[in-house]
């Protein structure tokens, strides 16, 4: 497409600019030639495409109607000084000079253009023929080109996304394994009363092994968002009310455990979108979780759900202590660190925005400093199409291949003709 515009570019603007000096040379070529013949030429026998005229002189049999022109002749007999200018006649061009000849004589030379003019048109024509053929030769090119200049990216991209994808799948039994350990080994120890030290180091070994679980089950879902981000065959409608309330569900011990108030303010009945369950669920959760982890104790965390012309809204609202309003965007940045999250580099907010993005949805967050946050899911309500009964299409076709009935109506409440439905 580039190529194409460029080569277009430059097919115009060397036709522009030979078509410039054409026009220009002739028009001097001509201009020297009508200027020589008003005062040298022949008025008999006057050169070809010129026609002369003088009084007395009997103007040529093939001479243009519309020539010689008085008003010039009259202004220069009375003046003496040459009159040049262009005439359209005829559908041609006719390049006109009235002058005083030394021996005084009133002299109205004519050009005809038509040949130039027929030149100027098969060069617009050759320019035009070349356009296509380059646009259509770029066009070629830069399809084979193209192609191959792709396939090693599209090749490594590919082997990028399947490398994580089965890193992934290879890691995360090893991790699971690691982060139940470590949350075995820490209960132990707090049972056995080991030394606090020994203790907090247990749990930060857990809390390390579970966060590295979580940053592989980003990497899982942004590779499958990447590598195929539309995916139809899994859309289904989900209810986001009742996702949302599972999701407060999930988070509920931790809340209680943080001392939160965490409520969720939706209607009595569904709301549905189209989407991926699991990635719209994960896509809640990590809002709730944002908002539980940095919310002090004590405070509230409220889930709200609307609809609006046509359009689904999630909203949480927690009471922590905000951010920003200038690094709105830097939170939907991959291995952002926000503050009060205890230091957490992750693709949480990232992966969110891919989500909903792919649903054709969108996300914004609003906060300030002291003030909490408040971030916004959008998604496009599910409208399920309704199907057209089959026998009530069956019948439309019956009726409109029967055409209309002739003869005397039939009385009321008699038989029904066959292929007639019963009044």
């Amino acid at each position: 497409m580039i190529t194409g515009a460029i080569i277009t570019l430059l097919v115009t603007v060397v036709g522009g600019v030979a078509y410039t000096v054409m026009v220009r040379a002739q028009n001097g070529q001509v201009w020297r030639e009508v200027r020589y013949s008003a005062e040298y030429g022949d008025l008999t026998s006057p050169p070809a495409c010129t026609w002369l005229y003088a009084p007395g002189v009997t103007p040529q049999a093939d001479a243009p109607p519309g020539f010689p022109s008085r008003a010039d002749v009259d202004r220069v007999r009375g003046s003496h000084e040459a009159v040049e200018r262009t005439v359209r006649r005829n559908g041609t061009v006719y390049v006109v000079r009235t002058q005083v000849r030394t021996d005084g004589t009133v002299v109205q030379a004519a050009f005809d253009m038509r040949f130039q003019l027929a030149d100027r048109g098969h060069l617009w024509f050759a320019l035009a023929v070349a356009e296509l053929v380059g646009l259509f030769a770029a066009a070629v090119t830069g399809a084979v080109l193209g192609r191959r200049a792709v396939a090693p990216l599209v090749e490594a991209l590919t082997r990028q996304e399947r490398f994580v994808t089965d890193a992934s799948h290879e890691l995360r039994t090893p991790i699971t394994q690691v982060y139940t350990r470590a949350q075995v080994l820490a209960r132990q120890a707090a049972a056995q009363r080991l030394p606090g030290p020994h203790r907090a180091d247990l749990t930060r070994l857990a809390d390390s092994a579970g966060r590295l679980g979580e940053v592989l089950d980003d990497l899982l879902l942004s590779a499958s968002l990447a590598a195929d981000p539309a995916r139809p065959a899994e859309r289904r409608p989900v209810d986001l009310v009742a996702l949302a309330r599972s999701v407060v569900a999930e988070e509920s011990d931790r809340a209680r455990s943080r001392r939160l108030t965490v409520a969720v303010d939706g209607p009595p009945h569904p709301l549905v979108v189209a989407g991926i369950e699991s990635a719209l669920r994960r896509a809640v959760g990590e809002l709730l979780s944002n908002a539980i982890s940095h919310t002090p104790a004590g405070g509230r965390v409220e889930v709200g759900l609307s609809r609006s012309g046509g359009v689904v809204g999630l909203t949480v609202t927690d009471t922590g202590p905000g951010f920003d309003p200038a690094a709105v965007d830097q939170l939907f940045q991959r291995f952002h660190r926000g503050s009060g999250d205890g230091g957490r580099y992750g693709l949480g907010l990232a992966l969110l925005r891919e989500v909903v993005t792919s649903h054709r949805g969108t996300v914004a967050a609003t906060g300030r400093p002291g003030h909490g946050a408040r971030f916004t899911i959008r998604l496009p309500e599910y409208v399920p199409a309704v199907p057209v009964p089959a026998r009530a299409v069956t019948a439309v076709h019956v009726r409109r291949a029967a055409g209309p009935r002739r003869g005397r109506p039939r009385p009321a409440g008699g038989p029904a003709r066959p292929g007639e439905s019963p009044r």
